[in-house]
């Protein structure tokens, strides 16, 4: 019985983190893949898991009947993930959003809160059960908590490398949690037999898990899943003749067909259109920046660049090579699968050369120069753009220009929603461009504002007359571009325009790992979609580390107040500690996973690496922690220990980034720098997953109810969580950036530190 309780915990971790990754990767499609939406989904998750265990898992675990009542809430837990699939893709339609339009961090907030509510507190619930479980059948109540903690963790490791390796490659989200379901009902069926039992409960749960076994078999061999993921895209896409739909290694990708007209959404966002596409814009961005180099010969695509743009670009008769990145090769195999001419024409054309990778990389691994470089990402909107508007980026793509060379570059505008959030996001990528390049040409536009920079002085100099005369010596034909609409799109007014519109504006610089391009991007959209809470997002701006560690400062003090008046135990002071590195390890995990994405861009990709390694430190830490509680005397002192590196590390880990950081240059780097954020993940893991059965043991001996310890303080680590998913998320990475929220998570340790060691009581 022994080694089918070790599996059972062993398939509950695992299914948690595959039902975690299953509706992340979900949830990201719906939210337009905005990465700071993953702070919030795995916030919501973790409170939701707390309220499980603390609440429903101490009611399950007082029913005599507690095998039965495992097994029951595993298949609710399943069925409920498969309902969270279903809901997640309808969102948009329930919340009256259309397709194309992005959700407010608001309604991020609590839809995400209410789908993930049935799935999440089941999953809470196992843990305190599952405790009970391996005490009443190992016959080791006192290390229980402990040695579950490390079992659930090693299924979460195999979940990960199961999920990036299988389940995202080669399922759809509804066969993959199938899949989840026919294991689980397994792993409950061998918890039942051989027992021998002959009570009512006993009998009618083993009835009913074969009666779910047929009904998971049924969803994987007999299509069900099919027809419910078939289903489901029909309600996502209501009164859209959807022709495909797909995910990938780095996300979605679906085609609309719409009256001859071809429409890929990328993440549930428009990204081209054939084979008519908007003719206006994409023959001002395009047209106007070669007209304003006086030999555009070699040109480079980072993105965006199929489906219209490299078709007018090749007009030119000057042009003779043009490189193109893409990142996601799906998209590319879409284009041929669902063709039109122009796509054919300007793909297959012999001056084009098409490279499936990121852009950045693509720059920083190339020795070539360019005579234009067009950015085909139109907003810092995700931290995947966010990494093309960097202080960086645009170093490392002046860098590959030639002397009159212009990188060209789009951002939102407007003539008449003049709002402040419009202004800062404006002003301060404004500003980080020209801390790099000496002369800026704006181009404002009703829709979006196009950014022409150069070493050269002739983009400013740049008139009517030069444009004109070098669109006829290249007898060109445009529909939009033409002598009067060039005479308009540059007449001096529109530069002092500009330039006014600027004034009052952000100033501050964005960076790759401070990035406030993305924090303007979203207040932005706040005003417009979410103009109430717009207001209060774009306050947060404002906070500062002063404001962190004041915080601190009255914390200590109350702290102290309270500890003059009454005496406070460990019950405070260890729960209190783990809230605070329940904090840190959401942190560091968002911290890793947004590094990770600012210099690779791909880290849907990698997530899961990232969450299994972190997990598997997460195992080590506390298998390390659990074999050194049997040869110390003193499990406090080991707890402080494990609280000042978590402490140490937190003021550490920025060094290590930035030091790396600076080698991005060197291709040899880029193998060593994917090792290191797994090497990172899985030391965060270890320092974090440490102090569990310390904690636990050090609060047992005031407490002897194992289950209500259990239950307590990992209630205590997912509060802690939650409230570093919504902070770190939302505020802290990309307001202060990485340096500033590591030094918060300091000053937040260091108080935590102060209050357990001035407790009374100290030896364990």
């Amino acid at each position: 019985m022994k080694t089918r309780i070790y599996i059972a915990i062993l398939v509950m971790g695992f299914s948690g983190l595959v039902a975690q990754i299953l509706l992340l990767r979900e949830m990201l499609i719906v939210f337009s893949g905005n990465e700071l939406s993953i702070g919030l989904i795995l916030a919501n998750w973790l409170i939701l898991e707390a309220l499980g265990c603390f609440f429903l898992g101490r009611i399950a675990e007082k029913s005599p009947h507690q095998l039965e009542t495992f097994s029951l809430m595993t298949v609710l837990f399943f069925s409920f993930v498969l309902v969270a699939i279903f809901l997640t893709r309808t969102l948009k339609n329930t919340l009256g959003v259309s397709i194309g339009e992005s959700i407010g961090l608001v309604p991020m907030f609590f839809s995400s809160l209410l789908i993930l509510l049935p799935v999440s507190l089941l999953h809470g619930a196992l843990f305190p059960l599952s405790c009970r479980l391996y005490a009443a059948w190992c016959g080791q109540e006192s290390s229980a908590p402990g040695k579950v903690y490390v079992y659930e963790t090693m299924g979460t490791i195999i979940g990960a490398i199961v999920c990036t390796y299988l389940f995202i490659p080669y399922l759809h989200s509804f066969q993959a949690a199938s899949w989840l379901a026919l294991l689980n009902v397994l792993a409950c069926l061998a918890l039942f037999f051989p027992l021998r039992r002959v009570s009512r409960y006993y009998q009618i749960m083993a009835a009913f898990l074969i009666l779910q076994f047929f009904v998971a078999g049924s969803l994987v061999f007999a299509g069900l899943a099919d027809r419910l993921h078939q289903a489901s895209i029909s309600a996502q896409w209501k009164h859209q003749q959807i022709v495909h739909y797909q995910n990938s290694r780095f996300g979605n990708i679906s085609v609309v067909a719409n009256e001859g007209q071809y429409i890929f959404f990328m993440d549930g966002v428009p990204a081209l259109i054939t084979p008519v596409p908007d003719i206006p814009f994409v023959e001002e961005f395009v047209h106007l920046p070669l007209l304003a180099h006086p030999n555009p010969s070699h040109l480079l695509f980072l993105s965006g660049g199929a489906g219209g743009m490299i078709h007018e670009a090749l007009k030119h008769p000057t042009v003779e090579a043009i490189e193109y990145a893409e990142l996601d090769p799906l998209l590319l195999e879409l284009l041929q699968k669902f063709p039109t001419e122009l796509t054919d024409a300007e793909l297959n054309d012999p001056r084009v050369t098409v490279q499936h990778i990121d852009g950045r990389l693509l720059l920083q691994a190339t020795s070539k120069t360019y005579d234009i470089i067009f950015l085909g990402t139109f907003e810092p909107s995700n931290l995947q753009a966010n990494r093309f508007f960097t202080r960086e980026f645009f170093s490392l793509a002046r860098s590959r220009l030639n002397p009159d060379g212009i990188l060209v570059l789009g951002l939102p505008g407007s003539f008449t929603f003049l709002s402040d959030e419009l202004r800062n996001l404006n002003s301060s990528l404004f500003s980080t461009l020209h801390s790099v390049f000496p002369y800026i040409r704006v181009i404002p536009g009703d829709g979006s504002n196009f950014f022409l920079a150069s070493d050269s002085q002739a983009v400013i100099t740049l008139n009517t007359e030069k444009v004109v005369e070098r669109l006829h010596e290249r007898k060109m034909t445009t529909d939009v571009i033409l002598p009067w609409h060039i005479e308009n799109k540059l007449h001096q007014g529109w530069q002092d325009w500009f330039l006014l519109f600027l004034e009052d504006g952000s100033q501050r610089i964005n960076h790759d790992f401070k990035p406030l391009g993305l924090f303007y991007s979203i207040s932005h959209w706040n005003a417009v979609f979410a103009p109430a809470f717009g207001s209060l997002f774009s306050q947060f701006e404002k906070i500062r580390l002063e404001a962190v560690a004041l915080g601190c400062v009255l914390m200590l003090g109350l702290y102290a107040l309270v500890r003059i008046r009454w005496t406070v135990s460990t019950r405070v002071g260890i729960p209190f500690a783990i809230v605070t590195t329940g904090f840190a390890g959401m942190i560091f995990d968002l911290m890793i996973i947004f590094a990770f994405q600012a210099i690779f861009g791909y880290v849907f990709a990698w997530i899961g690496l990232l969450v299994a390694a972190f997990m598997a430190g997460a195992a080590g830490g506390a298998m390390l922690a659990t074999w050194a509680m049997t040869r110390r005397g003193n499990c406090f002192s080991l707890f402080v220990r494990v609280e000042l590196a978590i402490l140490f590390f937190s003021l550490a880990l920025p060094a290590l980034f930035f030091s790396l950081h600076a080698h991005l240059d060197n291709p040899s780097f880029f193998i060593f720098f994917r090792m290191f954020f797994l090497l990172v993940s899985c030391l965060c893991g270890l320092l974090i997953g440490a102090q569990f059965p310390l904690a636990n043991k050090i609060y047992l001996n005031e407490n002897e109810n194992m289950s209500r310890t259990a239950a307590y303080l990992y209630a205590s680590d997912l509060v802690g969580g939650w409230l570093g998913g919504i902070a770190g998320a939302v505020v802290l990475l990309p307001v202060l950036g990485l340096t500033g929220t590591c030094l918060t998570v300091a000053m937040l340790k260091l108080t935590s530190f102060l209050v357990i060691i001035t407790l009374p009581n100290q030896r364990s």
